[in-house]
Parts: C-alpha cells; sequence; structure tokens
C-alpha cells in the first residue's frame, strides 16, 4: 500500500505503508539510536510525535516481551529506511508490522530518511501526516494547516490513580509525567517501596504518604505546559528529597525560578557525551527532550550547573544549593543506551539516607 508523508511546508515523500492503517498526524522528530527502537516506540515521550530512525534497517530483532517502556504507547507514526520482513533473534515474539497493527500506530518505509533528517535539522521539528498516497496533496495540506496539536501531551500518557510497586526499604512517590518502566526497573533493584501518583498530585498529597524522596518523572510536550506539577514541586523543595529526570529535570528548573525554551530539533539517541562539571567526567547518556534550561535564567544563588551536553553546550543537570533535589536532562535509566549515569540513583538513595539521618538525629 502506497502512502506519503505530507510536511506543513508542502514537501511530500512517498513510499510504502506499513503497521496500522489509517491517516496520523503529529510533530515529526529523529532519533539517532542505532538499537532499541522497541523502547523508543514505547517511550511515552513521544506521545503525539512521528518517529524518524535513522538507522537504516528497523526490526530485524522484532519485539520481544521484556524491552517495553509502556504497555499503550501513543506515538503517532513511524518512519523507517526498511522494516525488517523477517526477524531473527531468540527473544522475538513478533514482527515490527504485528506490533504496529496491534498498537495502531501507522508505518511508512521506503523513504529517504537521511533527506528527512537533513531537512529536520536544517529547519527544525515540523508538523507532518501520513495518508494514503491516493489523496490529493491540496486537501492534505488545508487539513494539516488546520490542524492545532494537543498540549496536554502530559495528561494523556499520566496514570489516573495512585498504585503502588512495592519494596521493602526507602518508600519513593514516583510523579507520574509519562512514566519509563526502566525507572521503576532502577528503583526496584534498589529494593524502593514505590507509590506511583498522577501527574496533578497535590503536594500535601504527596507528603501524606510520608516518604522518603520523590522522583519526577521523564514525559512528552512543553514542561510550561504543566503548571500544576511546578506549583507541587515547589511545595516539595526542603521537606524531601527530590531527583528529577528529562521532564522532571524541566519542571525542577521552573519550579526555581528559571525558565525552559524548545530546541530546534532536540536530542533523541543514545550516545549524546554529557560532562559533569565538578569532575570533568565524561558519560555517554540516553536522551529524548525537545526542551531545554535556559542556561541565562538560571539564579547561580538557587540553582548549581552540574552537567553540560558536550555537542551544543545545553544544560544536562542542575542542583539545588540550599534543599536536597537535584536533576538530569538525560536517561540514566538508560534504556536502551550506555549505562554510564546509572550512579545517579545510587546518588539519589545516598541522599534519601542522609535527609532521614538529619532530620531524625
Amino acid at each position: 500500500m502506497k502512502r506519503m508523508l505530507v510536511l506543513d511546508d508542502g514537501t511530500v515523500f512517498l513510499g510504502e505503508g506499513f503497521g496500522h492503517d489509517g491517516d496520523t498526524v503529529g510533530e515529526v522528530v529523529f532519533t539517532t539510536g542505532m538499537t532499541g527502537y522497541q523502547e523508543s516506540i514505547t517511550d511515552q515521550s513521544y506521545n503525539g510525535q512521528i518517529i524518524t530512525f535513522t538507522y537504516p534497517l528497523i526490526g530485524n530483532t522484532g519485539i520481544n516481551r521484556d524491552d517495553y517502556e509502556s504497555i499503550s504507547p501513543t506515538c503517532k507514526g513511524v518512519i523507517v529506511k526498511e522494516a525488517a520482513r523477517v526477524p531473527s533473534n531468540w527473544r522475538s515474539a513478533l514482527d515490527l508490522d504485528t506490533f504496529l497493527k496491534r498498537k495502531n500506530i501507522v508505518g511508512l518505509s521506503g523513504i529517504d530518511t537521511r533527506m528527512l533528517t537533513r531537512k529536520l535539522r536544517d529547519k527544525g521539528v515540523i508538523k507532518g501526516c501520513i495518508v494514503n498516497a491516493d489523496q490529493p496533496v491540496s486537501s492534505v495540506l488545508t487539513m494539516l494547516h488546520q490542524t492545532i496539536l494537543p498540549i496536554n501531551n502530559v495528561q494523556q500518557v499520566s496514570t489516573y490513580s495512585a498504585y503502588p510497586n512495592p519494596g521493602t526499604k526507602r518508600r519513593v512517590v514516583v510523579l507520574d509525567f509519562g512514566l519509563k518502566h526502566s525507572i521503576l526497573r532502577e528503583l526496584s533493584k534498589r529494593e524502593c517501596d514505590c507509590i506511583i501518583m498522577p501527574y496533578d498530585t497535590s503536594a500535601q498529597a504527596i507528603l501524606d504518604q510520608y516518604p522518603d524522596g520523590v522522583m519526577l518523572t521523564n514525559g512528552p510536550g512543553d514542561p510550561k505546559d504543566v503548571p500544576v506539577a511546578i506549583e507541587t514541586i515547589q511545595g516539595l523543595m526542603g521537606k524531601v528529597p527530590v531527583f528529577g529526570i528529562c521532564l522532571g529535570h524541566q519542571l525542577l528548573a521552573l519550579a526555581n525560578k528559571a525558565d525552559t525554551y524548545k530546541l530546534k530539533f532536540g536530542h533523541r539517541g543514545f550516545n549524546h557525551p554529557v560532562k559533569e562539571i565538578a569532575t570533568g567526567r565524561i558519560d555517554f547518556t540516553s536522551q529524548n527532550h525537545g526542551y531545554a534550561v535556559d542556561p541565562a535564567s538560571i539564579d547561580k544563588s538557587i540553582l548549581m550547573v552540574t552537567h553540560i551536553e558536550i555537542n551544543d553546550n545545553t544544560i544536562e543537570g542542575i542542583r539545588h544549593r540550599q534543599v536536597p533535589a537535584f536533576s538530569v536532562q538525560f536517561h540514566p535509566d538508560a534504556t536502551p543506551g550506555p549505562h554510564d549515569g546509572n550512579h545517579l540513583f545510587d546518588e539519589f538513595m545516598d541522599m534519601m539516607d542522609a535527609f532521614k539521618e538529619a532530620n531524625h538525629a
């Protein structure tokens, strides 16, 4: 079945359809990861987006039961140069085409993904749609121009009600903005007693759980579209240790008088070099974000920058100077990707222990 990608500027890419049979509209982005397509597609940070994979062959190891980052992915589409027809891996349970059909995700293959990626790098991410090729481009463009992309991304992917992920040690409230399962896996490895709560939970409702710490998770969209979370984080400062990842990092910054801005084409991939300023250590990191913290907006009496991205010097980590709170823009849970930043979960454990000891001395 012939399908085409139509971009908001009128550019058209003609290819072959696979996956779900339907039309879709979203923000077209690209990821440079050479592996981990299952984790990427099921990452809720891609909510409302059409994912372009720059690696030329996607689907060759199939889909397995273990590498889901969410059960019901909400990305709007998948674009590949070539989709593997027959997967080959001992863990494979089904092929990519069948998986996309089951999850109602539209796929497009056979287009020049290098040309598309260069366009996104030059012009920035852009609104686009995948439709059947027999539709008039003019009418598709009219529809596309009139379509307003939703901004309630976090509301779409957050849990509706609190639920436990039991453990026997430190109690951690996980504020769900689009939680990746890998974050829960890392907390579970450390035997944390987790309570996952909706994005709009109040600070008092969180404190009523008597947590040892609060995790601010990753998630999709513009952090400024979640003002209720900013208010919640402000209510937690100094009362409980806080660790933010990705969107959680941006929200922690906004809650402490900093500002954020939209990147031209974002950071999406698994080998982004990040420098820890205090030690000079270079970590290779997994990243998936379209916004960043504005360095000019940092109040240095409140926040200190702890990490920077080597490629473009964007802020990759901050720490509060007065209270136990820190965050990173990259994914230390790293699924997929290198595990260089995994030690940050241990730092969070140490921070919770130190805070508890100081307040019960």
